[in-house]
């Protein structure tokens, strides 16, 4: 019988020797991977945190103790050591596991989570409120390398370090976020890996220090000041300790005991404290190893081959997206590309072979990415930045003060705008349409197909001037839209498709939705007019007013909140007119395949014709 079997809950890990641990170690990783293989998910991160997970539980009194996992994507194996083991069949399944931690899924997910860099800041929340209640419980906040690039993780940090607050932090140092890290950061960290010279000098001076006679103050002072500018002149600036956070390691995170030891410690040390392991991501699977970034996120895959089982040979957004920007590069030079720990995500790896010089990786920080790119828009470049929806929301304050407040040419490529079906409701990119549309100088674009796309792409570089975004969706594009090829111009859309009796109007892939609705309304003998709106701010009005003053009924399809597109129609529509809004509910939308949320939330083609015959809308 394997060890794994037998653990329901912590208090089973911790009857565990340490030999029985490091079998269940690899028992964990065999696991994870058949289990990954079939579900899809995060591998290559859970991969690395085997045994820090397990010694984090072993030595922890969870979940009296609590762990928070910043991002979250590295919390299967914390998911299956708290009682959820059977439940992974269901991992990112409609109405199954989470693939990130949910408070309402465990009282040993003591936080939700799906974006970097919040677990210190929540960890102290917490650990105040601890203090105030005078309770007695240790918190510890699990932060990847690549999210510490986030700024937010750093004012965390600042104010931990001058709180005094009893706090651990586990720096799980791995080298990579998604795309390889970046930045001095980076860079910093990776001396601290390396400089044994700083980490024996270290001992020698403690152990000196430790057995000085009493009497003996002036010379501890000494040492002491001593030990500081070592510490300064062998690693500058030793960041961590000068925020005010005792610094334990550089510490192997593949070895068990070095773990349980090296916690054993943090414990009795008051005040915040800053582990730092070292781990592998991707470890005990070759290809994880080999292709940690490829690995970071799958699509159910052969075990045997590491071959993912859903290829497709039709290119995605992403790849269209790349491909062209790359392509008007090439004319234009002053064309600089921007991503936040994405590159391989957005598209931008050709762009990164080919302009090298002209890519910029902010790292885990999108405000920056943002105003980093209003920076370059002053100067006369053309900065074109490429982020997810769901992480666009982080640089919001940018968009509106930086960019388009002073009226810039940057160019936000959105992608994975609308459902993205299987991380949940921390990455459904159903927002940003909204808060975009309600900003002054914004131009807000989302293509219908391909053809579509590549010229917006065209029109937003190289003939617009001033803020604009095209937000486009996840996967490929189904096929072509009927006028998609006429010239792009600002705040004119198109007619997919005339009828006389209703009109349907939407963006995007919702476009291709309509066209679908049409022809299943055909055979009720109702003719539809399709509205291909292309620009979501600002609107076209009169083709809308045009349509709708003929047909005296609209439906408005949109794979967002009704508080976007939808209502920026409706408040133009002369109240004679009946209005039929199809749009997400005003809920964060969980996860399941995009077809199954579509379906369950009533936006796809079927469900849409049938609430427009039983409104009667004819």
């Amino acid at each position: 019988m394997r060890y794994l079997d037998k653990i329901n809950s912590p208090e089973d890990l911790r009857l565990l020797n340490i030999n029985e641990l490091k079998i269940l170690s690899s028992e964990l990783r065999e696991f994870i991977i058949q289990s990954v293989s079939k579900t899809g998910g995060h591998l290559a991160s859970n991969l690395g945190v085997v045994e820090l997970t397990i010694a984090l539980h072993y030595a922890f009194n969870t979940p009296d103790d609590k762990i928070l996992w910043d991002v979250g994507h590295q919390s299967y194996i914390h998911k299956i050591l708290t009682g959820r083991k059977d439940q992974m069949s269901t991992l990112r399944q409609l109405n199954g596991l989470s693939g990130f931690p949910k408070r309402c899924e465990s009282n040993y997910d003591v936080f939700d989570t799906g974006h970097s860099s919040t677990s210190v800041s929540a960890a102290i929340g917490m650990a105040r409120a601890r203090d105030l209640k005078k309770e007695n419980y240790e918190i510890v906040a699990v932060i990847g390398d690549g999210a510490l690039t986030g700024g937010m993780s750093f004012e965390a940090l600042n104010d931990a370090g001058r709180s005094n607050t009893k706090l651990v932090v586990i720096l799980n140092d791995n080298e990579m976020s998604i795309s390889p890290n970046v930045g001095a950061l980076s860079h910093y960290l990776r001396k601290l890996r390396t400089d044994t010279r700083y980490l024996a000098t270290k001992k020698d001076v403690e152990k000196l220090l430790s057995e000085l006679p009493v009497g003996g103050d002036r010379l501890k002072s000494f040492l002491k000041r001593a030990k500081d500018g070592i510490k300064k002149m062998v690693v500058p600036g030793m960041l961590f300790e000068e925020l005010g956070l005792t610094y334990m390691g550089p510490i192997d995170g593949h070895n068990i005991e070095e773990l349980l030891n090296s916690f054993k410690t943090a414990k009795n040390i008051e005040g915040p404290l800053i582990m730092h392991v070292i781990t592998k991501k991707g470890k005990g699977y070759k290809y994880a190893e080999q292709r940690p970034n490829e690995f970071h996120g799958v699509s159910p895959f052969n075990v045997i081959t590491g071959e993912n089982l859903k290829k497709s040979s039709v290119p995605s957004y992403s790849k269209v997206f790349g491909d062209k920007i790359c392509e008007i590069a090439e004319k234009n030079e002053n064309v600089v590309a921007i991503t936040a720990a994405m590159t391989d995500g957005t598209g931008l790896t050709g762009f990164e072979k080919k302009f090298p010089d002209r890519i910029f990786d902010a790292g885990i920080a999108e405000q920056h990415a943002v105003t980093m790119a209003a920076g370059l828009a002053v100067n006369g470049m053309v900065p074109v930045v490429a982020l997810y929806s769901s992480f666009l929301q982080r640089a919001y304050d940018q968009v509106v003060h930086d960019v388009a407040l002073q009226n810039l040419h940057v160019v936000l490529a959105i992608d994975r705008a609308g459902l993205v079906g299987n991380d949940g409701e921390t990455h459904q990119g159903v927002f940003d349409e909204a808060f975009l549309t309600q900003i002054p100088n914004m131009t807000v674009m989302a293509p219908s197909d391909y053809r579509e796309f590549k010229n917006m792409i065209e029109f937003a570089v190289n003939e617009y001037d001033g803020p604009i975004a095209l937000r486009y969706p996840r996967g490929s594009s189904s096929g072509y839209i009927n006028n998609s090829d006429t010239k792009i111009e600002k705040g004119r859309g198109v007619v997919a498709a005339a009828g006389k009796d209703i009109t349907i109007a939407a963006s995007g892939k919702m476009v291709t939705t309509a066209m679908e609705v049409r022809e299943i309304l055909k055979n009720t003998g109702m003719d539809a007019e399709v509205l291909n709106l292309r620009f979501i701010k600002p609107l076209d009005e009169n083709m809308i007013l045009k349509s709708v003053n003929k047909t005296k009924r609209v439906v408005i399809i949109d794979e967002a909140s009704s508080y976007g597109v939808a209502a920026m129609i409706k408040s133009i529509i002369p109240r004679s007119v009946d209005v039929l809004l199809k749009t997400l509910p005003d809920k964060f939308i969980k996860q399941g395949s995009v077809d199954e949320l579509l379906t369950e939330n009533k936006l796809d083609p079927q469900s849409i014709a049938d609430d427009i015959i039983n409104t009667k809308m004819k």
